[in-house]
């Protein structure tokens, strides 16, 4: 047995496109996503001694509120080098919360390690997040971490990947030792061992132990056959010889990969610092290169273009994090094709508008190393833009390239804000300024009714993080409301042939215009709009101008003035005047021909509903479950895992708040809940009653 040879260096990686990898670490919360990112960190050489998170040390947690609440809040990039390849790693918050984070980062990144729990399995979050990475068409791998803990089983673990995501995995590792006793991995792919001594930062290789020999060969067997199925060049190998080559396997491995039509599974204990390596040998092996992503496309002069990851092709990068830090304003950029150098200017490709670059910087987490360029490819942060926002492209001036920003989400939660002290709210203005532009799912407005100002956010714990920046990061004592969550209405049976007439004289040019509108519910989708007018009774520059009108309508519902969903509206009729009809009467004759049509459908009332699920002992089962009947929640499965009980609910977020406390009080501390939107629901009559008669008068 020899000990493995490879030191941990920290040598300038090629700058070669297949030398770099942009990945991102996704789990559920407390999955062990920064412990990896440390231990990654740690194995690389790029620090010197590991942090805990238990402890508040690790360099990714490094604000004061994740190091205090022991969990990520905010995307943090790091960057370290493993066999002479850089590797630039975002490590993503798991809270359900701070999912607009993970979704700004899977928008610039080219793979990702998904964590999972050997214990829990495929969790709530874990699945939010992998559904957010499908959609982005984001390969990658799966870690299954904390094998050393009791109860951690592989196999389990690996059927709740099959079963709850629908993949295929592709097992490529099997341990040796289980719980306390977990000391290494088999590695099926080269059929060896590798061992970590206690005590030990390095593993050891060797031949595959004699006690887990025939099932080291039964699991590889079935990972051939695995891999056959879903690989034509693996399977004709394997029908000629029935068996694969370790370079055929390990090619097919990435193959499937890249499709996305199978998963590498390994697995480890990262607090122990079991299973790094091999995990970072596995991300250069099965994840791509920016070489290996097709060309990116966006918009110029209102034609599709595109452009190839190539340091010689116009300069073209993508804003995904904008930061206030005491080095200066820092711009996270995603390098997707030319070069960026020092003091160059650059476009902002939706106004124009053109910035100065005065810094560019490759980013440590809250640390940073100078650079003189980047290049396509790459993660860096620089200084100098005060406009980018996140989403915003930049690119070369001569050569615009406006690309697809990342998707916001909308806001579910909303409280007021003050400042205790009058002298205070110009201070709390700027504040409120400042967090809206560093993450867009916060949005601040006014309210027209009573004068406050309103931050809305996607949870209760992203409200209190955003107050709590306010109170530590600007100085400002704010006085706060309670939380209100974001209703909507909803057509519920509409209305058939509606005639608006808009007809405006007042001297000079008139306004004229005369449409006949349907209205019908619509499932799954907020609002569609269509023309069925012929004869060109309505041209079609009016009927979009109509269409804009009904937009323009859809901000106020006819129940309590909230926002209106889920509806087709159609432009059936309509007449024009020779002289006074235009675009701006059509869409006044839109504007208020649907607020008509909305008094007179039958609307209801919707609110955000969240899927719980819930651990706790199994001798207050009882009482867990009468607290989330009287909270309006619908039980849709509970099971026994490890001597509690899981409970599944569907509960209206309204009541929600200070569940957290509730659910501790109740369980004696040892109950803890985690939640995942499950969209909107109709609420109850009795309900919706209560939340207009709350509403101010007027």
């Amino acid at each position: 047995m020899r000990a493995n040879g490879r030191p941990r260096t920290n040598t300038s990686a090629s700058a070669s496109l297949t030398a770099v990898r942009n990945l991102g670490i996704l789990a559920h919360v407390d999955a062990g996503k920064t412990t990896i990112t440390e231990r990654i960190l740690f194995a690389t050489g790029t620090i010197h001694k590991r942090g805990e998170v238990h402890t508040g040390t690790t360099v990714t947690d490094y604000d004061p509120q994740e190091r205090d609440r022991g969990i990520t809040i905010f995307a943090a990039a790091v960057s370290c080098t493993w066999e002479g390849h850089r590797v630039n790693l975002i490590d993503t918050p798991g809270h359900v919360d701070f999912s607009d984070e993970v979704e700004r980062s899977l928008r610039v990144l080219d793979g990702a390690v998904a964590v999972f729990d050997a214990v829990a399995g495929v969790e709530p979050q874990s699945e939010t997040v992998w559904r957010q990475a499908d959609r982005h068409g984001v390969p990658r791998i799966a870690f299954v971490n904390k094998l050393d803990r009791a109860g951690a089983d592989l196999d389990t673990a690996v059927a709740s990947l099959r079963d709850r995501l629908g993949v295929v995995p592709l097992v490529v590792q099997l341990p040796i030792g289980q719980e306390d006793a977990f000391t290494g991995v088999v590695d099926l792919v080269a059929m060896r061992a590798l061992h970590w001594p206690a005590g030990s930062d390095t593993y050891e290789t060797g031949p595959v132990p004699g006690a887990l020999r025939e099932e080291a060969q039964r699991r590889r067997r079935l990972l051939e056959e695995t891999v056959a199925e879903l690989h034509a060049g693996a399977l004709e190998e394997f029908c000629a010889d029935s068996a694969l080559g370790d370079a055929t396997l390990a090619r097919a491995l990435r193959e499937l990969t890249l499709s996305g039509d199978g998963v590498v599974v390994l697995c480890g204990s990262a607090y122990r610092n079991r299973g790094i390596e091999p995990l970072l040998d596995a991300v250069l092996a099965y994840l791509p290169a920016p070489a290996d992503m097709p060309p990116v496309r966006g918009m110029a002069d209102g034609v599709e273009q595109e452009r190839a990851p190539d340091p010689a092709e116009p300069f073209t990068a993508l804003a995904f994090k904008v930061t206030a830090t005491a080095t200066g304003r820092l711009t996270y950029l995603r390098v997707y094709a030319g070069t960026l150098r020092k003091g160059e200017t650059v476009r902002d490709a939706a106004t124009g508008r053109t910035e100065r670059v005065g810094r560019i910087l490759r980013v440590q987490a809250d640390r940073h190393e100078e650079r003189e360029e980047a290049v396509a490819g790459e993660i860096v942060a620089v200084v100098g833009l005060k406009s980018a926002r996140a989403g915003t492209t930049l690119c070369a001036p001569g050569a615009p390239l406006l690309l697809e920003p990342p998707s916001v989400a909308e806001p579910v939660v909303s409280v007021a804000v003050e400042a205790r002290r009058s002298a205070d709210t110009g201070r709390l203005a700027s504040a409120l300024a400042r967090l809206a532009e560093e993450d867009p799912s916060l949005v601040v407005r006014s309210d027209p009714e009573t004068g406050q100002t309103v931050l809305s956010g996607l949870g209760e714990l992203h409200l209190e993080v955003a107050v709590e920046k306010i109170r530590g990061g600007h100085g400002v004592e704010v006085a706060v409301g309670r939380p209100q969550v974001s209703y909507r209405e909803t057509v519920v049976r509409g209305v058939t042939g509606l005639v608006h007439r808009h007809v405006k004289q007042d001297g000079g040019a008139g306004q004229f215009a005369q449409i006949v509108l349907d209205v019908e519910p619509l499932e799954d989708t907020a609002f569609a709009f269509r023309s069925t007018v012929v004869g060109g009774r309505v041209p079609q520059e009016y009927a979009r101008a109509v269409e804009a009108g009904c937009r323009d309508a859809l901000a106020e519902g006819p129940l309590g003035g909230f926002p209106v969903t889920g509806l087709r509206v159609t432009l059936t009729d309509g007449a024009t005047h020779s002289k006074d009809s235009s675009e701006l009467a059509f869409r006044t004759a839109g504007r208020f021909a649907l607020r008509e049509a909305l008094r007179r459908c039958a609307v209801e009332l919707l609110e955000p509903v969240v899927e719980v699920t819930v651990s706790v002992p199994e001798e207050a089962v009882g009482g867990v479950l009468g607290d989330l009947a009287a909270r309006r929640g619908r039980v849709s499965g509970s099971v026994s895992e490890a001597g509690n009980a899981v409970i599944t609910a569907v509960v209206p977020l309204a009541e929600l708040f200070g569940y957290a406390s509730r659910l501790r009080g109740r369980t004696q501390g040892r109950g803890v809940f985690t939640s995942r939107p499950a969209g909107l629901a109709p609420v109850p009559a009795p309900v919706a009653a209560s939340v207009a008669a709350a509403l101010p008068a007027g």
